[in-house]
């Protein structure tokens, strides 16, 4: 494949998904009062730019016209959002074991405290 047919090709993909990008963030912006889902920050159109559509499945291509995939994150809660993301991606599934369960799978084995009171009577 030529340089010049890959550059073409590259340069209107990404034409094409910032008219996506445009399409959903303005429909959503109509939708959703002008606030973080997070960390409840309002904006206004002075700091409208800092405020971003966040796809809840993860999927920049499921964009139901009435928004059920999106909510408004600022930057802030948006890039949050995507590192624990990437981070349960890469550790594997979470436990569902609630609280104690660790990223990596499974709950805590380790009692750091499991002697402590023999510890501190001065018992070996």
């Amino acid at each position: 494949m030529s340089t010049d047919k890959l550059d073409r090709i590259v340069a209107e993909a990404r034409l094409n998904r910032e008219k996506r990008e445009k399409d959903y963030r303005e429909q959503a912006l109509k939708i959703y009062p002008w606030v973080c889902g997070r960390c409840t920050r309002e904006f206004t159109r002075a700091n409208l730019q800092q405020l971003t559509v966040h796809h809840r499945d993860h999927n920049h291509d499921n964009n139901p016209i009435d928004g059920s995939n999106w909510e408004l994150l600022c930057v802030y809660c948006h890039d949050n959002e995507h590192s624990r993301y990437l981070e349960a991606a890469a550790g594997g599934s979470p436990s569902s074991e609630g609280p104690g369960s660790q990223l990596a799978g499974g709950p805590a084995t380790h009692h750091p405290f499991a002697n402590l009171k023999s510890l501190l009577k001065g018992d070996k």
